[in-house]
């Protein structure tokens, strides 16, 4: 049975879509069922729409590419969907920055839609709710769609799982290629973008990780080789060759890497399985703490080691 709102959201009507995310968000009932009933055009493979994941660590200027990215697609005549995934605040789980504050020259572009995500805390830079949300952009027809994190630097991990093609973006400030190796950007990245070119150290970061990358490189001719850009997102110089090989990589993994896509699509599937499935135990172990386990929550109150309340509550269950 279809869901009225999610039916208006894929039509085309824009506030139809934002409450339709926002019961994604909220984890609203029957929410879980109108996205498992969507049609995404991305299960047939790579490129309809194109999903670009923007990640890196904070201060690194991915907010100012992504404005960047959306007008050089708009210019292209494309339609696009950005979902920003933002800290939450800790108290109330909102997020602490604001779409508005992002994009504000697209802000009356009706081919561009913005959504702010709180990522909730969720550790892997990512929102729980960002893939469900990017499902829905699929079948609501935009031809592309960014997502970009909020830049937690080893827990990047989560946005590979999401988007066709990864984007990490660096600047010199970013730390060595050492550090970049412990966060695990090498193994997330598609495409390396060194932004704030200008900058003292950017060109020899650049140099670093390509000695990095062509270490790392595919043994076969028909693998990927990371590319390496130098960039300012600022004045827009170095972009276009850091789009080219955004393009160059859709291009791979419509053909010879099609497999590798399909991999990294396979593992975003049970990975999603598991973020719906530990999401919902949390919420009913924290409603059990005011219901059913009452008795419970005051013992853990009163000192009671949590380990033991935990091994206790899923004995139950």
């Amino acid at each position: 049975m279809s869901d009225p709102l999610f039916d208006a959201a894929i039509a085309g009507d824009r506030r139809s879509l934002a409450r339709a995310i926002s019961r994604i968000d909220d984890r609203a009932e029957g929410s879980l069922e109108a996205v498992s009933a969507l049609v995404a055009r991305r299960v047939d493979g790579p490129g309809a729409p194109l999903v670009l994941g923007i990640t890196g660590p904070p201060g690194a200027g991915k907010s100012t590419f992504t404005n960047r990215v959306v007008t050089k697609a708009r210019s292209d005549g494309l339609r696009v969907a950005v979902v920003a995934v933002d800290p939450s605040s800790p108290f109330s789980g909102g997020a602490i920055l604001g779409d508005r504050l992002r994009m504000e020259a697209h802000a009356e572009d009706t081919g561009v839609f913005i959504r702010s995500l709180s990522s909730r805390g969720h550790l892997g830079g990512l929102s729980r709710a960002a893939g469900q949300v990017v499902d829905l952009l699929d079948a609501a027809g935009f031809d592309l769609v960014i997502v970009e994190t909020v830049g937690v630097g080893q827990s990047e991990l989560a946005v590979m799982e999401v988007a066709d093609t990864v984007l990490v973006v660096l600047t010199p400030e970013s730390g060595d290629v050492v550090q970049t190796m412990k966060a695990g950007l090498l193994e997330v990245a598609d495409v390396f973008a060194v932004n704030k070119a200008d900058r003292v150290g950017a060109e020899a970061l650049a140099r670093n990780l390509e000695m990095m990358v062509h270490l790392d490189a595919p043994a076969d001719d028909d693998g990927w080789l990371i590319p390496v850009c130098t960039c300012s997102a600022l004045d827009g110089a170095g972009v276009d060759d850091v789009l080219s090989s955004v393009d160059r990589h859709m291009s791979w993994i419509q053909g010879p890497g099609r497999t590798a896509w399909a991999k990294r699509r396979a593992h975003g599937r049970v990975r999603t399985f598991l973020d719906v499935v530990s999401e919902d135990a949390r919420v009913r172990a924290r409603d059990s703490l005011s219901g059913s386990h009452a008795d419970l929550n005051g013992k853990l109150l009163d000192g009671l080691n949590p380990y033991v309340a935990a091994a206790e509550w899923m004995g139950s269950q």
